[in-house]
C-alpha cells in the first residue's frame, strides 16, 4: 500500500477537488447523522442493537465510512494522503475499542489523540530544524525557509489547541453537543485559522522564475 504526503497532488486530485473534499468530510457527516438517527436505525435494523447505543452505532458507521473513503481515495487519486490515513488508523483503533468495551470514551478521545499527534510531530520537527509542514503543503505553496518555520509553528500550536478544546467539550457537555461541535464547530474554526495564515503565506511566497519562451 502506497502512502504519500500531500506534497504533489495527482492529476485526478486537480480534476476532482469536490470529490476529495467529500471524501474528507463525508465520514464526519455519516457520524453526525448516525448518532442523530441511531434509535431509528436500531429499529429498522435490529442487528445494530448488538453494537450499543446511538453513539456506538454512529461510531461503527463512522469506521465503515472512513474505510470506504480511504479505499476510494486510493483508487481515484492513486495514493493515500498522510493525514487522512493517520486519522483513519486512529478511528479504527479507538472506534474498535469503544464498541468492544462498550465505552464511548475512546471515540471521544480520538480527536484529542490525532490533533496532539500532529501538533507534537510538527513542533518536535522544529526542534530538529525540520519544518515538516513544508512536506505536506509545498505543492500548494512555495515559501522561503522562515515562512515554512513560522507556518509549521502556528499549525503545531493550532493542533494542540484543537486537542485541548476537544477535551474540554467532551468532558463537560452532552454527547450531542460534542458531536455537533465536532462536525459543525471544528471545521469552521479550522477554515478561519487557515484563512488567517494567508498574510504570512503571501509575505513569504517565493516568486516563480519567469519562463523563457524564446520570444
Amino acid at each position: 500500500m502506497q502512502i504519500e504526503s500531500d506534497t504533489t497532488p495527482t492529476k485526478e486530485e486537480k480534476q476532482h477537488p469536490g470529490l476529495k473534499l467529500a471524501l474528507e468530510i463525508g465520514p464526519l457527516l455519516v457520524f453526525f447523522f448516525g448518532n442523530l438517527r441511531g434509535e431509528w436505525l436500531a429499529e429498522k435494523f435490529p442487528a445494530l442493537t448488538a453494537i450499543g447505543g446511538p453513539l456506538l452505532i454512529a461510531t461503527a458507521l463512522f469506521m465503515v465510512a472512513t474505510v470506504i473513503s480511504l479505499i476510494v481515495s486510493k483508487i481515484v487519486f492513486k495514493h493515500l494522503p498522510v493525514m487522512p490515513f493517520v486519522s483513519g488508523v486512529v478511528v479504527m483503533v479507538f472506534g474498535g475499542l469503544s464498541i468492544w468495551l462498550q465505552d464511548e470514551t475512546f471515540i471521544k478521545m480520538k480527536p484529542t489523540i490525532v490533533n496532539t499527534l500532529f501538533g507534537v510531530v510538527l513542533l518536535g520537527g522544529l526542534l530538529f530544524g525540520k519544518s515538516l509542514l513544508g512536506y505536506v503543503f509545498n505543492a500548494a505553496f512555495r515559501l522561503d525557509e522562515e515562512g515554512w518555520r513560522k507556518l509549521t509553528l502556528r499549525w503545531g500550536i493550532f493542533f494542540l489547541f484543537l486537542a485541548v478544546i476537544n477535551e474540554i467539550v467532551w468532558r463537560n457537555f452532552s454527547d450531542q453537543f460534542w458531536i455537533n461541535f465536532k462536525v459543525w464547530g471544528t471545521m469552521p474554526i479550522t477554515i478561519a485559522f487557515t484563512l488567517s495564515q494567508m498574510p504570512l503565506i503571501m509575505r513569504h511566497t517565493i516568486e516563480e522564475p519567469a519562463t523563457d519562451n524564446g520570444k
